[in-house]
């Protein structure tokens, strides 16, 4: 069984409250990812994702530089235990209308997973 944990990213990209959108955005794109959680003294406090910045950024025509993350970051993050099966993930995105979530384990947030991660190559053994 493929569970959460195993599609993961185990090292999510982090933004301070306070950043700009912009600064966000390009920090998305210089690491390759499509999502940013957003911390405030080290805690976790929501998540800003590329159709944040589509929807809430660019959409909805906000000057640039002056607008922070968490003016347009989801809060809380929803999370699933590491040892769920991927379609409890599923679920739970359906559920919160999302496509990421955060992964925990005991309680505390150790990854990320996204509806893309879903689409990466697993072996057939595991399902």
């Amino acid at each position: 069984m493929v569970t959460v944990g195993n599609l993961m990213q185990a090292k999510p990209v982090t933004v301070e409250v306070g950043t700009s959108v912009v600064e966000a955005a390009k920090l998305m794109r210089a690491s390759n990812v499509e999502s940013v959680l957003v911390t405030r003294q080290a805690q976790i406090i929501g998540l800003v994702t590329e159709s944040d910045v589509v929807k809430k950024f660019v959409g909805a025509e906000k000057t640039p530089y002056f607008v922070p993350v968490e003016d347009i970051m989801s809060s809380p993050v929803p999370g699933i235990e590491e040892r769920q099966p991927l379609t409890e993930a599923a679920d739970l995105m359906d559920k919160h209308r999302t496509l990421h979530l955060g992964v925990t384990k005991g309680g505390a947030l150790i990854g990320l997973v996204s509806v893309r991660d879903f689409l990466r190559p697993v072996s057939i053994d595991d399902f």
